[in-house]
């Protein structure tokens, strides 16, 4: 009664009571689910009480109509009550007994005619229905399809326009309502198999029955369906075997989709609100198309979109007869109704059927081509088109079925099985093989538009493209052609947009194993299997290729991965073809022949990177080839190999129960036993986890001990260190599949030292290694990508902060600078590095290469990867001091901004138009750091390694190409205040990303892009003529610039960096143009520049001194330039100017005493000019702070002293006079200290000086007695003495029976041995040291001679070069009086003549061995880089009298040329330049140096490489050897004595040349002075003379 009472309230159904109505449900639940067991008879009559109360009267009938519609409370609460019931109690005899109850109220009782207790009943019975019970779901079914299809029926008719509005809402939503919930609430799959037929039939009857109806009923009726049919379908797998009957459903159902214009396949912008004409955007190249409809304007429903969408992913082919389509013609026209307006026969609806196909088809069908197919059959094609491009768009093409995303789960297998139809009409093969093309493009579309996901949906993007890909790959074995070639077609234009695929392990084992594999081998048909043969390989062969051309590290590892699977790869069927087809690929260094064009893999940088993944020990020093199938199958079996370790010791382990096993059981024993007996049990995991805890330590044990090693300085031993990476690489895999917890910890630090352990030693042999290992873990296991690559970026940034390799930014690491301070360039000389900063760059050039490969493979994928990648870029610019500016790493720096450049243009690809203003400012950021590359001088460095040369300037010369391709330009194209598609706005044309708005910010963006496009350019020039030095292609190809050029380079240069302007004009030293507009731009900005030296010759010049510029008060505040710099202002033409003379002495006060002894000569000379004895002073405060200084000048000053009476000119005079004065002055400064050591070092040569004066009387067989009696009398006093030529040698003793007298004209000069220790050796190893004493000779020539000689090695060596001089020492002493220092182990070669008849070339194969043998061609060698740097130093100083008693060798076959007693325009015979070659090569030397006798030999090629190279080298200083000759002119040595000495040595560096023509102007002179007859003629006259053997 209380029951009845609360069920009579209010409609409960959306009020606040309800929940008073939950209280009663669940009472009502818990009593019969209590009494159910018990007594059911009460329960059965309680629900029955229940039910009938539906039918109970109230007593409206006097009401008017309108109150009659009312239903009663209690009507619609019970209804409610009983559907709950059964639900919450979800037992089949309840349903039974109230389910025939609501079917007969709605058959025959109350609720037949629409009303608000209809629509709950049917509600009710739909929601018993879906309990899944067969009996009451049948009924259920069979009545809600009659009540929609009664619907149906009154459509058009009189009676419809007075339908009460429940009705429709009957139609609308109740019943289709109902149909959903059924569907989702069926869990029999046998239930489900007949609801899906049932439904499908109904969506027939209804579309053939709302076919014929006018307006828009078939999509009103239709479409309501949609959702429960999409629901129905959800779990439907299409691949599988489908019932025809099923079929021609689903046929019907998308003909009538097609039909009625519901959900068209592509609707870019959703208006729900109401049906709209839409457009069809098609992919790819096609323009807009109007998509319209067979019978009106498109519905378009959200909700029925969505269905339709999931209908498709569960639908199979519509390929219905596979015999003749006459029997589908037949059955399609079934559908019509033949009175329909859109009947068959009318030909104008045929015409429309035909539009809406072409149109559909994206217009890749004209209309007229389609005047063979019927209206209908194109309407069935339309349908086809629907649900094969709905396909892919609803979620890219995957079929429902299993969860993974495999290649049976492709769309593509559904869109395949049309064209597998024989006997095709000819327009319609055209139409089905568009929709393919149309089903494509949208697979591309979607994944297009999904370019920016990340986390699980980018991961579901990736596997819905490879699932694609891989079943294209498959798709290539159909028996049928037009698939074949359709799929290949595919693939190649999928491959082509989604680069990813090449690098997929599922695609790639399909393309490597499945293609043969799963071709049926049935029918035997040679003709299909050879077609099948041809395309295949050629598939194969451009996919690896490309891949290769792109990632040659990855793809290798990958390749390897493969091999390794040796079962898989020996049941390959056509396993001959591939390994033929891989035998045929080589990569290497140079020009690849396997691709055409500029590709990743030809940067030098990735190339070696490859060579390193291969694993191949190749030398990365030299050119190389390398084969990827033998590198790869060698490779293979050691990963293989390492792992079997692995795997055997894992299996030993666990055999024997580990190794601290208590159980007897399971101890060593019974382990053994088992090893013995084979009966290996699963092991358990804890003994896994063991294992892996025991191995995981002992390499981070190892690994860490590899990195201590490198710390202190020691040398890790290469192969060690590869095999314990290498397994400890193993064994992270062999864990791979693992979903055990344990030990995350330590595989986390074993994979983190993997990773740092190279960057921590720094050395190519590790670089190498890490390459390997690395490729080897992204290969094997892509899911680690991620985290190896995040680890690298971590430790690359540490080699910043620790300045290693390419940020090695130290001036002590800068190369050529640095060694070559202060003398050449400014700056106090820094010791050496600690390690070679060469090959640490080395390193990090592999290194880089690995990282251009991984974003090759990541950067259409992988966004989380890229962004690692963004976070070393941006890390790595963010200070342009960071990088070192060592020439030798010119080819790295470039590649990496090479990588930055492909970064930056990721943005137009779309998975980081997010990131567009970080992109933006990196690659400002990379302009920037480029330009700031050229604000250092050009230098060259060689590492003595053939292929590195070439590499450097192909590294450049490709960045140069990608600059200048213009792939940058879409960066900025649409920074010009366009919108973006998301309608943000963009940066405006001059908002620096960071800055916001800068006046002009593009132009000057296009000018240093500009200025940096030709300052790349000539550096590349530079470097192909140090890689190639006698390649005769010349750089004439390059425009000219115009002066106005110049001057806007000029500007640019110096508004970003002043210091690249005068590095510019360095790089170009004649360009007047060039030269005066910076010389305007330091004078406007000379307070901002006064911390760079180079600015100096711009303001400090003659005509400022005479003017007394203003700009000279800077010159107390500028910084300290180089020695041979300062020494040019002290030249007459700067006069003493006191600015000038103050800066000098500033720079030469800053620099040590000992830097500035070299340059005594020199300075001695200034003295000449010193009005104000500003020089004067420098010289005695300087020897005050050096005794060494004070002892050398003094000499120097003793060697200019000579009887005033020789030269009375004024000018010479005074100088003479103020010698002595300060040689006096200097003495007097002496500490008591210094004095006794300045008496005893000078009183001890003297003595030995004066022997020659004691010996001129004697007869020449008495003067070697003579020389020993007089030596005797001499004694050593003290330990502190040391040999005036060569300071750092302290004199221990004379050998007394040493003295040798020596022919000269003059007095009798003599050669004297001491015994001689290093002054920072060791003071027990005593060495010989021959010295020379000269009376009556001027050796001050000889002094400036050794000094560019001297300078010219110091060069060679700062450069790498391999060439040999020997500057020995030579020190006047007094009035043509002085010491020469012998050159040890030699003999001149009229010496040697005196002991054999034959030339240098039997010589060498009597003291070396015969030609071939290690020691000879040694020897060769040797005289090769002596001869090749003595030809650039006689080139420069012209050197005369080269007779063979002035040319001495070695002991191990090095050319030293003594005695210059004639230079530069001086030689014998009264100046008559017999001598004309610039050096001496003679007939026996050319024997040496070309065995070919035609130049054509690889020494001679050699030869000639050095000489252009020291050549090269030494234009780069040419100022500063000028300089040292320049101060010289007035000292009266007779080399400056005719003609313009300094202006011909100025010419002969030929300054205004390029690189490439001076480099063929050293070509020449080495041709020139080839077996010159001048040469061999002044031999012969010397021999006739002087009888100098020849």
């Amino acid at each position: 009664m209380f029951l009845t009472t609360r069920l009579q309230q209010a409609d409960t159904w959306g009020n606040s009571q309800g929940a008073m109505f939950e209280s009663v449900l669940k009472t009502c639940c818990e009593i019969i689910e209590s009494g159910w067991a018990k007594d059911r008879a009460p329960m059965d009559t309680f629900i029955m009480g229940l039910a009938t109360s539906i039918r109970e009267r109230n007593d409206y009938e006097e009401q008017v109509d309108k109150e009659k519609q009312v239903v009663p409370a209690v009507q619609l609460n019970v209804i409610r009550l009983l559907a709950d019931l059964n639900v919450a109690i979800s037992k089949p005899e309840v349903v039974d007994m109230i389910l025939p109850l609501f079917i007969e109220s709605l058959e025959e009782g109350d609720a037949m005619t629409p009303s608000l207790l209809r629509l709950r009943l049917l509600d009710a019975v739909s929601r018993m229905a879906s309990l899944g019970f067969e009996k009451s779901y049948r009924e259920t079914v069979v009545l809600m399809t009659r009540s929609y299809l009664s619907k149906l029926s009154s459509v058009g008719s009189a009676e419809s326009k007075t339908l009460a509005p429940e009705a429709t809402t009957e139609r609308v939503e109740t019943l289709p309502a109902g149909f959903l919930l059924i569907a989702s609430g069926l869990k029999s799959a046998k239930l489900r198999s007949d609801y899906r037929l049932r439904l499908l039939s109904l969506c027939s009857d209804v579309g053939l029955a709302a076919e014929s109806k006018s307006g828009r009923s078939g999509a009103d009726f239709l479409g309501p369906l949609l959702p429960a049919v999409a629901e129905i379908c959800s779990d439907f797998d299409p691949t599988l075997n489908v019932e025809p009957s099923l079929l021609k459903l689903f046929r019907n159902l998308w003909f009538y989709i097609a039909l009625f214009g519901l959900a068209p396949p592509i609707q870019k912008t959703q208006t729900p609100a109401k049906p709209v004409s839409s457009t069809l955007n098609s992919v790819g190249s096609m323009g807009t198309i109007a998509l319209q409809a067979v019978g009106g304007p498109y519905m378009w429903n959200e909700l029925w979109s969505a269905a339709v969408q999931r209908i498709a992913q569960g639908t199979p082919p519509l390929v219905v007869s596979s015999v003749k389509w006459l029997e589908d013609e037949l059955e399609l026209n079934a559908l019509h109704n033949p009175g329909s307006r859109q009947g068959s026969g009318n030909e104008k609806a045929a015409v429309s059927h035909r539009t809406a196909l072409s149109a559909a088809l994206g217009g890749r069908v004209d209309v007229g081509a389609m005047s063979t197919i019927s209206g209908v059959k194109a309407t069935y094609l339309l349908a086809v088109a629907f649900l094969e491009i709905i396909r892919f768009s609803s979620n890219g093409g995957i079929l429902n079925g299993s969860t993974s995303l495999t290649a049976s789960r492709s769309a593509f297998s559904c869109v395949f099985e049309y064209l597998k139809t024989p006997n095709l009409m000819p327009a319609v093969l055209q139409c089905l093989t568009a929709i393919v093309h149309r089903a494509f493009e949208t697979a591309v579309s979607w994944l297009e538009d999904r370019i920016t996901e990340t986390g699980n949906e980018a991961v579901i993007r990736e596997s819905t493209l490879f699932a694609h890909a891989c079943f294209l790959i498959n798709s290539m074995s159909q028996r049928e052609e037009r698939i074949r070639d359709i799929a290949a077609n595919l693939l190649v234009q999928l491959r082509d947009r989604f680069p990813q695929v090449l690098w997929n392990s599922s695609c790639l084992d399909s393309l490597l194993f499945s293609v043969q594999n799963d071709t049926p081998t049935v029918v035997n048909d040679p003709a299909w299997e050879a077609a099948v043969r041809s395309l295949y390989q050629k598939v194969v062969r451009e996919w690896i290729v490309i891949s290769l051309s792109y990632a040659p590290c990855t793809t290798q590892g990958l390749l390897q991965e493969k091999l390794c699977k040796a079962n898989t790869w020996q049941q390959a069927r056509h396993k001959t073809d591939v390994v033929s087809l891989l035998s045929e690929i080589r990569i290497g260094t140079g020009k690849s022949d396997c691709w055409a064009g500029t590709r990743t893999a030809n940067i030098p940088a990735v190339i070696a990177a490859a060579a390193a993944a291969s694993g191949a020990n190749l030398k990365l020093s030299e050119a190389f080839i390398l084969e990827v199938l033998s590198t790869g199958i060698v490779s293979a079996t050691v990963k293989c190999n390492y792992a079997g370790e692995i795997a055997g010791m894992r299996r030993l382990y666990n055999s024997i129960g580990g190794f601290q096993s208590d159980s007897p059981q399971t101890g060593l024993g019974g382990g053994l036993q088992r090893l013995i007996s084979g009966a290996f049990y699963q092991p358990a995991e804890t003994e896994n986890d063991s294992f892996n805890e025991m191995l995981v330590s002992k390499f981070v044990h190892l690994l860490q001990q590899f990195v201590n090693i490198a710390e202190k300085g020691g040398e890790v031993d290469k192969s060690q260190f590869r095999e314990t990476c290498s397994q400890a690489t193993a064994l992270l895999l062999s864990n791979l599949d693992s979903d055990r917890k344990a030990n995350l910890e330590g595989f986390a630090k074993l994979l983190r030292l993997l990773c740092w352990c190279p960057a921590y030693i720094s050395t190519p042999d590790a670089m190498e290694t890490g390459v390997f290992i690395w490729s080897w873990l992204v290969s094997a296991a892509p899911q680690w990508g991620s985290l190896v690559l995040a680890e690298l970026v971590d430790a690359w940034l540490w080699t910043i902060d620790t300045k290693r390799g390419l940020f090695a930014s130290d001036v002590k690491c800068s190369g050529p600078a640095a060694k070559l301070r202060p003398h050449l360039a400014p700056g106090e000389p820094e010791a050496l590095p600690d390690t070679n900063p060469v090959d640490q760059i080395i390193a990090h050039r592999l290194w880089l290469g690995f990282f251009i490969d991984r974003f090759e493979v990541v950067r259409h994928n992988s966004v989380e990867q890229l962004l690692l990648l963004g976070r070393m870029l941006q890390g790595t610019t963010k200070r342009l001091w960071n990088f070192s500016h060592h020439p030798a790493a010119t080819g790295t720096f470039f590649t990496f901004m090479l990588l930055g450049l492909k970064f930056c243009s990721c943005q137009s690809q779309g998975n980081l138009q997010n990131f567009r203003a970080g992109l933006q400012l990196l690659e400002d950021r990379i302009y920037r750091a480029s330009l700031g590359w050229f604000s250092y001088e050009p230098e060259w460095y060689d590492t003595n390694n053939i292929n590195f040369a070439q590499s450097e300037a192909q590294s450049v010369s490709l960045f140069v190409h990608y600059l200048s391709s213009g792939r940058l330009d879409s960066l900025q194209s649409d920074s010009k205040g366009r919108a973006t598609e998301n309608g943000n706005s963009l940066v405006g044309a001059n908002d620096h990303p960071v800055w916001g708005q800068m006046d002009n910010y593009i132009v000057g963006r296009e000018k240093r892009k500009q200025l940096l496009l030709m300052l790349c350019q000539h550096e590349v020039d530079r470097l192909e003529v140090w890689a190639q030095p006698l390649s005769k292609e010349g750089t004439s190809s390059r425009p000219k610039i115009s002066p106005d050029k110049w001057i806007e380079y000029a500007r640019t240069a110096f508004s970003v960096d002043p210091r690249i302007a005068f590095s510019l004009a360095s790089r170009f030293p004649t360009n007047t143009h060039l030269k005066a507009e910076i010389a305007q731009l330091v004078q406007s900005h000379i307070l901002d520049i006064r911390c760079i030296p180079e600015a100096l010759p711009y303001f400090v010049t003659p005509k400022a001194v005479d003017e007394n510029s203003v700009l000279l008060q800077q010159l107390p505040h500028w910084a300290a330039c180089s020695i041979t710099q300062a020494l040019e202002f002290l030249t007459p033409v700067y006069k003493g100017h006191p600015r000038v003379m103050a800066y000098v002495l500033r720079v030469l006060e800053s620099y040590p005493p000992e830097r500035v002894t070299f340059f005594m000569p020199q300075l001695v000379q200034a003295l000449r000019y010193d009005k104000g004895r500003l020089v004067e002073g420098y010289l005695l405060r300087a020897a005050q702070r050096s005794d060494l200084f004070s002892h050398i000048l003094i000499w120097h000053l003793q060697g200019e002293t000579c009887d005033l009476g020789k030269d009375a000119s004024g000018k010479n005079s005074s100088f003479l006079e103020l010698l002595p004065i300060v040689r006096q002055h200097i003495i007097d400064g002496f500490t008591p200290k210094a004095l006794d050591v300045f008496r005893r070092e000078f009183d001890f040569f003297d003595k030995v000086t004066s022997i020659s004066g004691v010996l001129f009387p004697l007869p020449k067989e008495e003067r070697r007695a003579g020389i020993r009696r007089e030596l005797e009398k001499i004694q050593v006093q003290g330990d502190d003495l040391y040999l005036p030529t060569a300071p750092n040698k302290l004199v221990r003793g004379i050998q007394v029976d040493s003295g040798i007298p020596l022919q000269s004209a003059a007095k009798v000069p003599i050669m004297i041995t001491f015994n001689v220790v290093d002054r920072d050796g060791d003071q027990n190893d005593i060495k010989p040291q021959a010295c020379i004493f000269k009376v009556g000779d001027d050796c001050r020539q000889d002094v400036l001679a050794l000094q560019v000689i001297a300078l010219l090695r110091d060069i060679f060596t700062a450069v790498g070069l391999n060439l040999y001089l020997f500057p020995y020492g030579v020190l006047p002493t007094g009035p043509e009086r002085g010491i020469i220092e012998v050159v040890p182990n030699t003999r001149s070669r009229s010496q040697m003549g005196e002991t054999t008849d034959g030339g240098l070339y039997e010589i060498f194969q009597q003291d070396y061995g015969p030609v071939g043998s290690p020691n000879f061609e040694a020897a060769r060698r040797n005289f090769i880089i002596s001869s090749a740097g003595y030809a650039v130093a006689s080139l420069l100083l012209q050197p005369k009298d080269r007779h063979n008693g002035n040319l001495l060798f070695d002991d191990v076959g090095r050319l030293v040329h003594i005695d210059f007693g004639f230079i530069l325009e001086t030689s014998p015979g009264g100046n008559m330049r017999f001598e004309s070659a610039h050096f001496k090569l003679s007939h026996e030397m050319t024997q040496l140096l070309d065995p070919s006798g035609v130049m054509k030999s690889e020494t001679w090629d050699n030869f000639v490489s050095l000489c252009v190279k020291g050549y090269l080298a030494a234009r780069r200083h040419m100022n500063g050897i000028i300089n040292t000759v320049l101060l010289m002119l007035d000292s009266g040595l007779p080399c400056f004595s005719r003609g313009d000495p300094i202006g011909n040595l100025r010419k002969r560096f030929h300054p205004e040349m390029s690189e490439r023509e001076a480099a063929n102007f050293m070509k020449n002179v080495c041709t020139d002075a080839y077996n010159k007859w001048t040469t061999a003629g002044y031999d012969l006259i010397q021999y006739l003379q002087q009888g100098i053997e020849k």
